[in-house]
């Protein structure tokens, strides 16, 4: 689920001359535009329940039901293993990033450092690297368009392959869960047919430019993916087959796919400072953290396990795909699509924030709203055009994990720390240790990019040939 709560939650300040002081109030770049570019949950101090809420709704979402996936792509015993380690080693960057921002922010006497500003501070740090610290913000930022517009592309995917399977077994659909009936599948459009159908419903959504009027369907969506879980859950905790003749490792060149579906997964980097930022008792929240994303990692080890036992080497990009063909799955998979919906346009707002006000305060005041919606339409088109060009969700969830996730989750907060900390006396072990991790976090970058761009290429050519056969 997307978090209510993003990055972007937080001022965003896209030159250092516009960041406040500590006694000025904190504004948004636009101002004057606050109306339209307004924070959910604005500046109001959130409880310890309430952060620990909204940091699990920012790391459940699509990227967890393709966890079983990930581990038929590991093994039985190396992806759970792997993913704890994962775990382990994403929640040390996220508290990396907080301790670096929190040094920051008081070092510049900053009352808020998003996640960009960090960076750019940082570099400011190294006397080489003065002179581009600008580069490191919009080098976040980029990372960070890359990863929600990718969030916006798989979500495209996951509609049309849902709502296709429910569409095409609808005839037969039973209500037997456990013995289905469902033989014939009735074929109707290619999958990215359903995505054009999709694409004017999300662009009306996205023209809501105020997301307090998103809430109460945010919310809706909210408890349709919580049921979804619940249900998908109990169905994989209920179907376990025996005895169990699975793989304990997977090809060694399948590996680079587990770790960018796996890293896709841990998506909430991006919501850690605004979080930490907006709570009550900001001491309380290493607590949150490690609280939080124990449970996540729990239930990403939990559902990858028992999903690849259940399905073994059927599963399926997204494990609703394997669910049985009866009205209570198929509910499912209706309920966990209009929560993903709903998500894409909290996801967009992300890159909306990003990328629309500085448009914006270039045109007059007339052109405005146009310049506005103009740039909505262009962004939603963009990624409806690569789903469609992709139209393969475990692969492009691996792609974008292996790209930005793991630039923004891996490789640069181990990095902040170098630079932050480099003159205060760091320990020779915690250096060594920050390049290993960036280190891993890099080689998963290019080996997880390159076998998911080979996979993709082999995919779009058979589906090419089979077309060719089928027309001759």
């Amino acid at each position: 689920m997307a978090a209510d709560i993003n990055y972007q939650d937080g001022p965003d300040f896209s030159r250092r001359d516009e960041s406040p002081a500590e006694d000025e109030p904190i504004r948004s770049p636009s101002s004057s535009r606050q109306s339209e570019y307004e924070r959910i949950g604005g500046r109001t101090g959130s409880s310890f329940f309430q952060t620990l809420i909204h940091l699990l709704k920012g790391n459940i979402g699509t990227g967890l039901l393709g966890l079983p996936l990930a581990v038929k792509n590991a093994g039985l015993l190396v992806g759970p293993l792997s993913l704890l380690a994962m775990g382990i080693v994403a929640v040390h960057c996220m508290n990396l990033l907080v301790k670096c921002a929190h040094h920051l922010s008081a070092k510049m006497g900053k009352p808020f450092l998003s996640y960009g500003d960090a960076v750019e501070y940082g570099m400011e740090n190294v006397s080489w690297l003065r002179r581009h610290s600008l580069w490191g913000r919009r080098v976040v930022n980029l990372f960070l368009n890359i990863t929600q517009l990718g969030f916006c592309c798989v979500y495209f995917v996951f509609l049309s392959d849902n709502v296709k399977q429910v569409v095409e077994t609808a005839n037969g659909t039973t209500v037997n869960c456990h013995n289905n009936e469902t033989a014939v599948t009735v074929p109707s459009f290619d999958s990215r047919i359903y995505m054009l159908f999709f694409l004017p419903f999300i662009i009306v959504l996205v023209f809501i430019r105020n997301l307090k009027y998103l809430a109460p369907l945010s919310f809706v969506a909210n408890i349709s993916m919580c049921v979804s879980l619940v249900l998908i859950y109990y169905y994989c905790l209920t179907n376990i087959p025996y005895p169990i003749n699975l793989p304990l490792a997977g090809r060694g060149v399948d590996y680079p796919l587990f770790f960018g579906t796996a890293i896709f997964a841990f998506e909430g980097i991006g919501v850690v400072l605004p979080l930490e930022n907006k709570m009550q008792n900001p001491r309380k929240f290493t607590m949150v953290l490690y609280l939080g994303m124990g449970i996540v990692t729990t239930l990403y080890i939990t559902l990858g396990t028992i999903g690849y036992i259940g399905f073994g080497e059927h599963i399926r990009g997204s494990i609703t795909l394997n669910l049985p063909l009866c009205w209570l799955y198929q509910t499912v998979k209706l309920l966990y699509s209009f929560g993903i919906y709903i998500t894409y346009a909290l996801q967009f707002y992300v890159s909306a924030e990003i990328l629309i006000p500085p448009a914006v305060a270039r045109c007059g005041p007339r052109w405005a709203l146009i310049v506005d919606l103009s740039i909505r339409v262009a962004l939603v088109v963009l990624t409806c055009v690569l789903a469609i060009l992709i139209p393969e969700l475990d692969l492009v969830i691996s792609l974008v994990g292996s790209v930005s996730s793991s630039a923004l989750a891996l490789i640069i907060p181990p990095l902040l720390q170098i630079i932050t900390f480099h003159n205060e006396d760091m320990k020779p072990w915690v250096m060594v240790k920050d390049i290993g991790i960036s280190l891993i976090g890099f080689v998963g970058f290019v080996a997880g990019t390159y076998i998911s761009i080979q996979e993709i290429v082999a995919r779009n050519n058979n589906r090419h040939n089979s077309t060719l056969l089928q027309l001759l």
